[in-house]
């Protein structure tokens, strides 16, 4: 079974920058869609943006759009976030999800979860 596991979250001013990953494992050929989504407390998790992995076609949530780029190295089974110009908004845990089928941007989609990693932004 396909596993997740997340890094690179922690605190950031509003307007910094960081980079999530998520490292790919247990399987010889991975997810053919990598999502990230993003739980803060006591809201529902909500969609960020997602990622084909083969063509490295990509989606992106209107919240984020322009400032956030997912982007994969497959030969590291890695997908990255990459988040510029944080808000107080953006502050959430941050979980990575692997669909081995084209799947976009609902939760339900998606066969197996990071643990998630915390981003805190503060004003």
């Amino acid at each position: 079974q396909v596993q997740l596991q997340e890094s690179g979250g922690g605190l950031v001013q509003a307007g910094g920058s960081l980079r999530l990953s998520c490292l790919i494992s247990g399987l010889t050929f991975g997810p053919i869609t990598m999502g990230w989504f993003r739980q803060a407390p006591g809201k529902e998790r909500d969609f960020v943006g997602f990622i084909w992995v083969d063509s490295g076609y990509t989606n992106y949530a209107d919240a984020v759009k322009g400032r956030f780029t997912i982007s994969r190295d497959n030969a590291k089974n890695t997908v990255y976030l990459q988040m510029n110009s944080l808000k107080p908004e953006d502050t959430a845990v941050y979980y990575c999800a692997a669909a081995r089928l084209r799947v976009g941007v609902r939760v339900r989609d998606y066969d197996r979860w990071g643990q998630g990693t915390q981003v805190t932004v503060s004003s």
